[in-house]
C-alpha cells in the first residue's frame, strides 16, 4: 500500500546554506555561497555563469574581454556579480574560475530543481530577495576596458607565479 503525505515547500537555499557552512568549503567558497541565499534561482545561475565567461575570457586573453568583464561590473543593476566579483578578487585567477565553476554546479542544480516544481505546478519556499532594490547602492566600478590586471592575474602561485613578502 502506498501512501503519501505532505511535506511542505521545498526550500531551494538548502544546498546553498549547507555549502556555506561547511568547513571543508574554503572561506570564499563559503562567502560566494552565502551571497546568492535568496537569489532567483535562473537569475543566480545566468549572473554567475556570464561573470565566469567573462573572467575565463580574460584569463585567457581573448579580444573585448576585458570590455565585457568591465561591462558585466559597472552594469546598473543589482550587486550580485560585483558582490561575487569582489568575494574572489585578488586571490588568483584560477581560484577565482575554481571557485566560480564549484557554484555553478550548485546553482544549476538548483535551477533544475526549481524548474522540476515549477512545471509540476509546486513552488518553493518564498524567500525574499537580499537587495533592497534592482540598481547598485553606491559607486560601481569604472566601465573602462584598459582597466589594468593586477598582481592576482599573472603572479597566481597556481600558475607558476612568486609573491614575494
Amino acid at each position: 500500500m502506498s501512501t503519501s503525505f505532505e511535506v511542505g515547500k521545498f526550500d531551494l537555499d538548502v544546498t546553498l546554506r549547507d555549502a556555506s557552512l561547511d568547513e571543508e568549503n574554503r572561506p570564499t567558497r563559503r562567502m560566494i555561497a552565502n551571497a546568492c541565499i535568496g537569489v532567483e534561482a535562473f537569475d543566480a545561475y545566468y549572473s554567475i555563469r556570464e561573470l565566469y565567461e567573462a573572467l575565463e575570457a580574460v584569463h585567457e586573453g581573448r579580444p573585448k574581454a576585458k570590455a565585457r568583464l568591465a561591462r558585466i561590473l559597472a552594469t546598473q543593476c543589482d550587486d550580485l556579480q560585483r558582490c561575487i566579483y569582489y568575494c574572489l578578487a585578488g586571490r588568483g585567477v584560477v581560484q577565482m574560475l575554481d571557485d566560480l565553476d564549484w557554484l555553478l554546479k550548485l546553482l544549476e542544480a538548483r535551477s533544475v530543481i526549481s524548474a522540476d516544481l515549477f512545471r509540476a505546478g509546486d513552488y518553493p519556499i518564498p524567500i525574499p530577495s537580499p537587495y533592497v532594490a534592482a540598481q547598485p547602492d553606491g559607486p560601481v566600478v569604472s566601465a573602462d576596458a584598459a582597466f589594468e590586471e593586477g598582481p592576482s592575474w599573472y603572479l597566481d602561485p597556481q600558475l607558476g607565479g612568486c609573491i614575494s613578502g
